[in-house]
């Protein structure tokens, strides 16, 4: 593997809360599932254990994805974009990636005024 794809974790750019912005995609389908912020603690967590582990802003805490729904993503493979301000991270879901119970949290359509 030559230097530029592998970029390590120490290159990444986190925002001023020690934050970075994560997409969450389906492997073999390509379905982007959800976005999600991850810490450096999160992000440790998730190349860890194999599941992705996120930040909630809301709750300010920690949070397993599936811990309690039993709806895990098991990492098949995590990205960087070109200005290490951005990961994209494939995964094998075991089901809904929405608190909703929707598959993807990408479910309603947006609509000009135009169109109604």
């Amino acid at each position: 593997m030559d230097a530029q794809s592998n970029a390590g974790i120490q290159t990444l750019v986190y925002d001023a809360r020690g934050l970075i912005p994560v997409i969450i995609q389906q492997f073999d389908s390509k379905e982007v599932l959800m976005l999600a912020w991850m810490n450096a603690e999160s992000l440790a967590l998730t190349l860890r254990d194999g599941e992705t582990w996120f930040w909630s802003r809301s709750r300010e805490e920690l949070w397993h994805k599936g811990a309690t729904s039993g709806n895990t993503q098991r990492v098949v493979s995590v990205s960087v974009d070109c200005d290490s301000d951005c990961l994209l991270i494939e995964v094998d879901s075991a089901g809904s990636a929405c608190h909703t119970g929707e598959r993807s949290c990408f479910y309603r359509m947006v609509t000009s005024e135009k169109g109604k």
